[in-house]
């Protein structure tokens, strides 16, 4: 675990160094998030999908059946989480006056 920790620090610290300001580090935080959603959208569509392949191979046992019907299940309610934070976050965005897509909060001064 240790060493998975180091690994992860070779490679962000520096990205959050050259940062320099916290603004630059949440735009660096936003620009991560952005790249890395599609993804787990893309992975909860293919657990769906392997859902239904293994429903639809098990066409004579109930158990094989049994199994692909909750995989299929867990890919809906994952699908259905991440959109609905998606969306939750939109609408947070929107009641605020916060544009998607804009630059990072600018932080007060003294």
């Amino acid at each position: 675990m240790k060493k998975l920790a180091y690994l992860i620090g070779l490679f962000v610290l520096p990205a959050i160094a050259s940062a320099q300001t916290l603004g630059g580090v949440l735009g660096t935080v936003k620009n991560l998030l952005d790249s890395v959603i599609p993804i787990i959208i893309t992975l909860a569509v293919i657990y769906f999908f392997y859902g239904v392949a293994k429903y639809v191979m098990a066409a004579g046992d109930e158990e094989a059946q049994k199994a692909g019907r909750s995989i299929m299940i867990w890919g809906i309610v994952g699908l259905f989480v991440i959109v609905a934070v998606w969306g939750l976050v939109a609408l947070l965005g929107s009641t605020f006056g916060i544009t998607i897509g804009g630059g990072a909060p600018t932080l007060p001064t003294v």
